[in-house]
């Protein structure tokens, strides 16, 4: 019997979130910190899926689908959320996954690759590629939040805000689209990842390789499981925000965005841990490359849907900023093709300055700025 310490220990939280959900429905608090510790163990899960996957795959796709399935949970918890109309929980989520994979993940990969190699290289010219990227992700937020300011609120504002945030939406997935052809397809040979060195060890050195039919399978149960505890969790985050002082908009971008991030937690850390750096800064970069160009853009058409309004594309300008900041030094520490530990807590420094600043901007603060001040309409 293996008794050493693991990640699998924490699904007893999984039976213990639902038995509290469905018999006492009014402890939030608890079913907030059970379902929110139940998805820890399955993002891993989906991690471990994911990288046996990507054995059958290669650096480039592999990095892809790391990304892709570990922002699953981002996507269900999201869309939970979207149902219920929470759309400040939705955007701080989405907000938290973009800052949480480039300033923490890739953060927290730089720094355990560096303590470990000097100096890590990958190709500069991909991770370029995937700066601008998120540079044009960027520039799709400032948008929006500026037209906000510019055009005030109102009926009329706000049906302009919705109709522009959709236009959008709809550029950002068509560069998404053309981001594939171009890492997958035609310029495939950049994202291949530079040759490992002697010292590298793939998982499959010392560990049997899952077939593809078993590492999707674990994906799809995982996946399915996440989807309920998500549900449960986005229940009891707004009540649960309130009893621990938090604001939903510290919770949003902090607290949810690290749970979702689980899977390239693990994943990209020990990639990086084994001088696979291509593919610890695919996922990192990757998932948020995703987000902003991929999963947000989708949750906007889905709410014309499955949401009781459609959302709109206006964050509010601390998360607005947080963003920008966070793709600029992003972008500057890619730029050279080469890494190191200071490099690396750099970003979580970053990261943890921007955690601070969501803690402390108080809840109508932080409603007042997504919204904006309130204008009179003539005549009323």
């Amino acid at each position: 019997m293996n008794l050493k310490p693991s990640l699998d220990w924490l699904l007893i939280f999984v039976p213990a979130a639902a038995i509290v959900h469905y018999t006492q429905p009014d402890q939030h608090v608890a079913i907030f910190v059970l379902a929110a510790l139940a998805i820890v163990p399955l993002a891993g899960w989906m991690g471990h899926a994911t990288e046996h996957l990507a054995e059958h795959t290669g650096e480039g796709v592999g990095g892809l689908l790391n990304a892709t399935f570990g922002n699953a949970a981002e996507l269900i918890i999201a869309l939970a959320a979207l149902q219920k109309g929470l759309y400040d929980v939705v955007k701080a989520s989405l907000t938290g996954s973009i800052i949480g994979n480039i300033l923490l993940v890739a953060g927290l990969s730089i720094f355990a690759g560096g303590i470990k190699y000097p100096i890590q290289i990958f190709q500069a010219v991909a991770a370029r590629t995937q700066s601008t990227l998120l540079t044009l992700g960027g520039i799709a937020l400032i948008v929006p939040a500026m037209f906000h300011h510019l055009a005030g609120v109102g009926p009329m504002g706000h049906k302009l805000e919705v109709d522009l945030s959709l236009e959008i939406s709809l550029v950002l997935l068509a560069v998404y689209a053309g981001h594939l052809v171009f890492s997958l397809i035609t310029h495939k040979k950049l994202f291949t990842g530079l040759p490992s060195s002697s010292e590298t060890e793939r998982p499959s050195d010392h560990a049997p390789k899952w077939s593809i039919t078993k590492s999707v399978s674990v994906l799809a149960v995982a996946t399915g499981f996440i989807a309920w505890m998500s549900e449960i969790l986005v229940g009891s985050v707004e009540q649960a925000a309130h009893s621990f002082g938090m604001t939903s908009l510290f919770v949003g971008v902090i607290v949810v965005a690290i749970i979702g991030n689980a899977a390239e937690h693990s994943t990209a850390i020990v990639m990086a841990m084994k001088n696979r750096m291509d593919l610890s800064l695919s996922i990192a970069i990757g998932s948020s490359i995703q987000i902003v160009l991929f999963v947000a853009p989708l949750l906007i058409i889905l709410s014309y849907f499955i949401g009781p309004k459609p959302m709109d594309l206006v964050f509010s300008p601390a998360e607005v900023v947080a963003v920008v900041l966070a793709v600029l030094i992003v972008g500057e520490i890619a730029a050279d093709g080469e890494s190191n530990w200071m490099e690396g807590a750099m970003l979580l420094a970053v990261y943890l300055i921007l955690g601070m600043c969501f803690y402390f901007l108080p809840e109508a603060a932080a409603h007042a700025s997504a919204t904006g001040p309130v204008v009179p309409v003539p005549g009323h």
